[in-house]
């Protein structure tokens, strides 16, 4: 759950916002080491005084300042094309959710039974104990453990579905179907 001046992420409750997560601070640690590298040669250049007059015609020094970032980028690539790929990814999913985007409200139906539809309004009481904004009248119940395909569309503008946990985001745009898969690892109230 997310607090206050956090400046980490929230809690992962799905394997892609573990990955997401895991990325993250792999990319991080690749630019703490760039940044702490170029620190270190401009603090050398400034200190030194003696000058290397081979330096400056060599070409092996060219090779290795654009062969260096060409692999760090393939190194920060690979991983992000593969993420990218899974997060759009459809696993053979066993319930199909319906979500509609209303210009206060959301409308969600289970489309695998009968009749189950319901709008989802936001609270407007505001309480010392509730979250401004993001408490509703009803919840949408996902089950654990269990591949979901959620069907997003929109009446009227474009809307956008979100649960940061899950690291998922959608928009809901008029006129046409987006859809994403869901897959909740533990169970909790997660708010989007």
């Amino acid at each position: 759950m997310m607090t206050w001046s956090s400046m980490n992420f929230q809690n992962a409750n799905s394997p892609i916002m573990e990955q997401l997560i895991f990325f993250h601070d792999y990319t991080m640690i690749i630019l703490i080491l760039i940044t702490v590298s170029i620190l270190y040669l401009m603090l050398t250049m400034m200190l030194n005084k003696f000058t290397n007059k081979n330096l400056l015609n060599k070409q092996n020094i060219e090779i290795i300042w654009t062969m260096t970032p060409s692999m760090l980028l393939i190194f920060i690539a690979m991983p992000s094309i593969h993420l990218l790929y899974l997060t759009d990814e459809i696993n053979k999913p066993l319930i199909t959710i319906k979500t509609i985007g209303h210009q206060w409200y959301w409308s969600y139906e289970y489309s695998d039974f009968k009749n189950i539809e319901f709008d989802s309004y936001m609270n407007k009481s505001i309480n010392k104990n509730s979250f401004r904004l993001l408490d509703v009248d009803n919840t949408t119940i996902i089950p654990l453990n269990t591949q979901i395909r959620m069907i997003v569309s929109s009446n009227d503008v474009i809307h956008s579905w979100t649960i940061p946990s899950l690291g998922k985001k959608i928009d809901a745009i008029p006129g046409r179907l987006n859809q994403i898969s869901l897959l909740i690892k533990r169970p909790g109230l997660m708010f989007g």
